[in-house]
């Protein structure tokens, strides 16, 4: 049964704002509702086991605790590795050179605040992002929001199984082609996937050796190249880009896309529970909260060095290099196709797969390898983890009851059957264009994580005493409408570059028009889950815009996390327990 509704209730948030009352339960200990009572009992991921925490006697920071809640976090980042990240890394290199690389650490930590606050809400609620939305919105706003998230884990799944089919062609020396390597990534996500069947810790150590080869592989080519290391940490830490052109300005809003995803606010706030904690003890969530906290931020750091080691090697190696420098530097290696570059004097335009040529025409053929070897990690991983994301939106959204095998099908038919017609009708050459198009879809889609995150962890009667501050909530806010305001800006550009007809050009007017109404929707709805109460004087807001669950919010609060009450009699195996509302209608 949902919290919040009444034993009538279906749940769906459907039903118009009843007057809700509070109704004490007290349970034995083991009847006690959880987390896994909620939605379907077929979970993903966690289904079958969590992990414990270890007691610690000490009252100071735990590297055993630190060890048990490390994992989530590390998957989380994979996202921040896939192969479109990649892609932006080397074309940042290419473009500016150095110059950009404040913007990739900017990005980087506002990507920690915000997967930050999605973990917390995993953490105090027990529900994950999906989950939430599922009894916070209305039906319709609530699919639209499932269908733009679907959108935007399609669009990263296009370049993961594309970075990965790039990297089986460079692998097989062009012997299978880009349609093949899809086939194989299918086949082979499937069946990493079962590795979770084997247990959750082996899985997340699956994970972690895919990111040390990404940090092997990639720490290789740095080291080989040899860049400019006082240049390096000039990039990273002066935030100006000096001479830099518009399409260097469109590279940083490129990056900044790429590296925030919006699906990973889905997928983070859904591995958290993985974890045993006792939400009825403060002391519990406030210890989650902060090692997720500082795993998190190990695990960005260990992806932003990553970056970086890719962003500098062609940096080094690409800024202002022309198509015939690579192509006479390739002719040592007739076994290379240096035929990808034209032969003329025109700046390289770099790809995942002309970098990997330039690689191996300047350091050898083992470079090629070794690269593809990290493209290959990169997009695995990255896949797999995308694979989850669709799952649990899946199961949030919709609260579907089907059987795992049938989901993780559902979600990998959407996304792969795109991609295989793409890879099977396109040439190489063509896919470069191709990942700022995806870059540009997912940006759109980023206000629907962003905002239902800073809604829900703001909001006092979800959030109990672990709600976001004022400080907190002012700067996630504003920073997410900087993100949101430069991944616009980055959507109009590409629009404009496609020189699109006067009908094509009213249709993506006429969509912008509805992404914007909804995206007012979400902003209002926000607003009043932050406490702005004085925007229910509208009709249409308690009509259109409030679920049943806020339809009475300032009379009679309800909390997922912390209103506990305590048995009122001395039976032993009375316990306390979470207060449910039951609703009646006035």
């Amino acid at each position: 049964m949902a919290i919040g509704s009444s034993p009538n209730d279906n749940g769906t948030g459907d039903n118009p704002p009843e007057r809700v009352t509070p109704a004490v339960i007290v349970a034995s200990s083991g009847s006690i509702p959880s987390e896994s009572t909620l939605l379907t009992p077929a979970q993903t991921y966690f289904a079958d086991e969590k992990i414990q925490i270890p007691e610690s006697e000490s009252t100071g920071f735990s590297f055993r605790k630190l060890w048990a809640f490390t994992g989530p976090g590390f998957l989380m980042s994979i996202a921040y590795l896939d192969p479109g990240n990649i892609e932006s890394d080397l074309q940042s290199g290419t473009v500016a050179q150095y110059r950009l690389l404040w913007v990739l650490l900017s990005a980087t930590i506002l990507g920690l605040l915000m997967q930050r606050l999605s973990a917390r809400l995993g953490v105090v609620t027990g529900l994950h992002l999906a989950e939430m939305c599922y009894r916070q919105y209305r039906k319709i706003p609530r699919l639209v929001l499932w269908i733009m998230i679907e959108i935007a884990i399609i669009g990263s799944d296009m370049q993961e199984v594309i970075g990965t089919a790039i990297a089986i062609y460079l692998l097989s020396n062009k012997a299978i082609p880009l349609w093949g390597g899809v086939l194989i990534t299918i086949i082979d996500t499937f069946t990493f996937l079962f590795l979770d069947k084997y247990g959750l810790r082996k899985l997340e150590l699956f994970f972690g050796f895919l990111i040390t080869v990404m940090a092997v592989t990639f720490g290789y080519e740095f080291f080989v190249s040899k860049p400019d290391t006082l240049q390096v940490l000039q990039g990273m830490f002066l935030p100006w880009c000096e001479n830099c052109d518009s399409s260097a300005l469109l590279q940083a809003v490129g990056i900044v896309g790429a590296i925030i995803m919006p699906h990973n606010l889905y997928l983070h706030s859904a591995l958290v529970k993985s974890r045993d904690i006792d939400r009825r003890k403060p002391e519990q969530i406030r210890d989650a909260n902060l090692y997720y906290f500082v795993e998190a931020a190990i695990a960005l750091f260990v992806s932003f060095v990553i970056n970086v080691f890719v962003v500098a090697v062609f940096a080094h190696g690409l800024f202002h290099r022309t198509n015939q420098d690579i192509r006479s530097s390739c002719s040592h290696y007739p076994s290379i196709n240096a035929s990808i570059f034209p032969n003329n004097t025109e700046y390289v335009d770099a790809d995942l797969y002309k970098g990997g040529i330039f690689l191996g025409c300047t350091f050898g053929v083992a470079a090629m390898y070794i690269w593809a070897v990290g493209i290959l990690a990169a997009g695995q991983s990255s896949t797999m983890t995308g694979t989850y994301a669709g799952q649990f939106t899946m199961e949030g959204f919709l609260n579907l009851q089907w059987a795992r095998w049938k989901r993780v099908l559902f979600t990998r038919t959407i996304a792969i059957v795109p991609t295989f017609c793409l890879a099977f009708f396109s040439r190489i050459e063509d896919l470069t264009g191709m990942n700022d198009i995806l870059n540009a879809v997912m940006s759109l889609q980023l206000p629907f994580a962003t905002i239902p995150t800073i809604a829900f962890t703001s909001n006092p009667q979800i959030m109990g005493e672990f709600v976001n501050g004022m400080g907190n909530t002012v700067v996630a806010t504003l920073l997410s409408v900087v993100v949101i305001s430069i991944n616009t800006y980055f959507v109009v550009s590409t629009v404009n570059s496609l020189n699109l007809g006067w009908f094509a050009l009213l249709i993506v007017v006429l969509i912008g028009i509805l992404y914007l109404l909804f995206c007012v929707y979400l902003v209002i709805h926000m607003a009043i889950s932050m406490g702005n109460t004085s925007l229910m004087r509208f009709g249409f807001v308690g009509k259109y815009i409030l679920g049943p669950t806020e339809g009475q919010l300032t009379n009679d609060p309800v909390s997922y996390s912390r209103n506990s009450v305590l048995s009122l009699n001395n039976d032993d195996n009375a316990t306390v327990v979470p207060t449910y509302y039951s609703k009646n209608k006035e």
